[in-house]
Protein backbone atom coordinates (compact mmCIF):
# COMPACT_ATOMS: atom_id res chain seq x y z
CA UNK A 1 0.00 0.00 0.00
CA UNK A 2 1.32 3.35 -0.72
CA UNK A 3 0.41 4.61 2.70
CA UNK A 4 2.53 2.13 4.09
CA UNK A 5 5.90 3.25 5.62
CA UNK A 6 9.30 2.15 3.66
CA UNK A 7 10.76 -1.00 4.49
CA UNK A 8 14.06 -0.57 6.35
CA UNK A 9 16.70 -2.01 4.06
CA UNK A 10 18.43 -3.49 6.78
CA UNK A 11 15.46 -6.00 6.93
CA UNK A 12 16.34 -7.54 3.84
CA UNK A 13 20.17 -8.91 5.27
CA UNK A 14 18.89 -9.73 8.58
CA UNK A 15 20.30 -7.04 10.75
CA UNK A 16 17.68 -4.68 12.13
CA UNK A 17 18.18 -4.22 15.77
CA UNK A 18 16.34 -6.69 17.95
CA UNK A 19 14.84 -5.38 21.98
CA UNK A 20 18.37 -5.79 23.46
CA UNK A 21 16.62 -8.30 26.08
CA UNK A 22 15.80 -10.39 22.73
CA UNK A 23 19.10 -11.05 22.02
CA UNK A 24 22.07 -12.74 23.41
CA UNK A 25 25.25 -12.67 21.62
CA UNK A 26 26.03 -16.10 23.62
CA UNK A 27 23.04 -17.55 21.73
CA UNK A 28 25.38 -16.80 18.07
CA UNK A 29 27.95 -18.75 16.76
CA UNK A 30 31.14 -17.25 16.34
CA UNK A 31 30.85 -17.62 12.81
CA UNK A 32 27.65 -15.46 12.58
CA UNK A 33 29.21 -12.21 14.38
CA UNK A 34 32.15 -12.27 12.13
CA UNK A 35 30.00 -12.05 9.22
CA UNK A 36 28.31 -8.80 10.87
CA UNK A 37 31.12 -7.56 12.09
CA UNK A 38 35.16 -7.66 12.95
CA UNK A 39 37.45 -6.36 15.23
CA UNK A 40 41.82 -5.55 14.01
CA UNK A 41 43.39 -5.08 17.65
CA UNK A 42 47.03 -3.31 16.91
CA UNK A 43 49.09 -3.19 19.83
CA UNK A 44 51.32 -0.01 19.89
CA UNK A 45 54.10 -0.94 22.51
CA UNK A 46 52.91 -1.47 26.02
CA UNK A 47 51.12 2.16 26.64
CA UNK A 48 48.45 1.88 23.49
CA UNK A 49 46.74 -0.12 21.33
CA UNK A 50 43.96 0.02 18.59
CA UNK A 51 41.00 -1.51 18.21
CA UNK A 52 39.63 -0.95 14.22
CA UNK A 53 36.01 -2.05 14.29
CA UNK A 54 34.65 -3.29 10.72
CA UNK A 55 30.57 -3.94 10.35
CA UNK A 56 27.81 -3.12 11.72
CA UNK A 57 27.73 -2.23 16.01
CA UNK A 58 23.89 -3.14 16.89
CA UNK A 59 22.55 -5.09 19.62
CA UNK A 60 23.33 -8.04 18.36
CA UNK A 61 27.89 -6.89 18.39
CA UNK A 62 27.46 -4.11 20.74
CA UNK A 63 27.92 -7.15 23.87
CA UNK A 64 30.83 -8.36 21.87
CA UNK A 65 31.79 -5.03 21.21
CA UNK A 66 31.80 -4.80 25.06
CA UNK A 67 33.81 -7.48 26.17
CA UNK A 68 36.25 -6.88 23.48
CA UNK A 69 36.72 -3.23 25.07
CA UNK A 70 36.76 -4.03 28.79
CA UNK A 71 39.40 -6.60 27.86
CA UNK A 72 41.74 -3.77 26.40
CA UNK A 73 40.57 -0.37 28.66
CA UNK A 74 42.22 -2.87 31.55
CA UNK A 75 45.40 -3.46 30.07
CA UNK A 76 46.67 -0.53 28.43
CA UNK A 77 47.04 3.30 29.28
CA UNK A 78 45.70 4.31 25.95
CA UNK A 79 42.69 2.70 24.08
CA UNK A 80 41.61 4.19 20.28
CA UNK A 81 38.39 2.87 19.01
CA UNK A 82 38.94 3.31 15.22
CA UNK A 83 35.34 3.17 14.19
CA UNK A 84 36.06 4.23 10.50
CA UNK A 85 34.51 1.11 9.03
CA UNK A 86 31.72 0.99 10.69
CA UNK A 87 28.81 1.12 8.92
CA UNK A 88 25.86 1.01 11.07
CA UNK A 89 26.01 2.27 14.94
CA UNK A 90 22.52 1.51 16.74
CA UNK A 91 21.46 2.96 20.35
CA UNK A 92 23.19 -0.82 21.66
CA UNK A 93 26.79 0.24 19.77
CA UNK A 94 26.49 4.23 21.69
CA UNK A 95 25.59 3.01 25.16
CA UNK A 96 28.69 0.37 24.99
CA UNK A 97 30.95 3.57 23.89
CA UNK A 98 29.42 5.13 27.15
CA UNK A 99 30.10 2.84 29.65
CA UNK A 100 33.82 2.07 27.79
CA UNK A 101 34.45 5.89 28.62
CA UNK A 102 33.32 5.31 32.47
CA UNK A 103 35.54 2.16 32.32
CA UNK A 104 38.46 4.33 31.10
CA UNK A 105 38.28 6.75 33.70
CA UNK A 106 37.65 4.18 36.23
CA UNK A 107 41.08 3.00 35.40
CA UNK A 108 42.61 6.58 35.07
CA UNK A 109 43.14 5.69 31.07
CA UNK A 110 42.58 7.08 28.12
CA UNK A 111 39.91 6.10 25.55
CA UNK A 112 39.91 7.82 22.44
CA UNK A 113 37.38 7.71 19.35
CA UNK A 114 38.33 7.97 15.40
CA UNK A 115 35.03 8.50 14.08
CA UNK A 116 35.76 8.38 10.83
CA UNK A 117 32.67 8.71 9.06
CA UNK A 118 29.51 10.59 8.92
CA UNK A 119 27.73 7.78 10.07
CA UNK A 120 29.49 7.59 13.14
CA UNK A 121 29.26 10.76 13.77
CA UNK A 122 25.67 11.50 13.08
CA UNK A 123 24.86 9.03 15.51
CA UNK A 124 27.05 10.49 18.53
CA UNK A 125 25.83 14.12 17.53
CA UNK A 126 21.90 12.99 17.39
CA UNK A 127 22.29 11.85 20.88
CA UNK A 128 24.41 14.96 22.54
CA UNK A 129 27.69 12.83 22.91
CA UNK A 130 29.82 14.05 20.23
CA UNK A 131 31.21 16.61 23.10
CA UNK A 132 31.48 13.26 26.03
CA UNK A 133 34.43 11.66 24.18
CA UNK A 134 38.41 12.44 22.60
CA UNK A 135 38.33 12.48 19.22
CA UNK A 136 40.86 12.27 16.55
CA UNK A 137 40.64 12.44 12.82
CA UNK A 138 42.70 9.24 12.46
CA UNK A 139 44.43 6.54 14.76
CA UNK A 140 47.89 8.57 14.10
CA UNK A 141 46.32 11.49 15.41
CA UNK A 142 44.92 9.56 18.12
CA UNK A 143 47.88 7.85 19.29
CA UNK A 144 49.89 11.49 18.97
CA UNK A 145 47.71 13.27 21.20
Amino acid sequence: MSGDPPEDPRATNGSVDAGIEEVDAADFAAGEIDEVVRFDVVDHGDAARVVHVVGEIDTLTAPVLRTRLDEHLAEVPLLVLDLSAVTFLGSAGLAVLVAAKDEADRHSHTFRLVPGSRIVVRALEATGLLTLFELADSTAEALAK
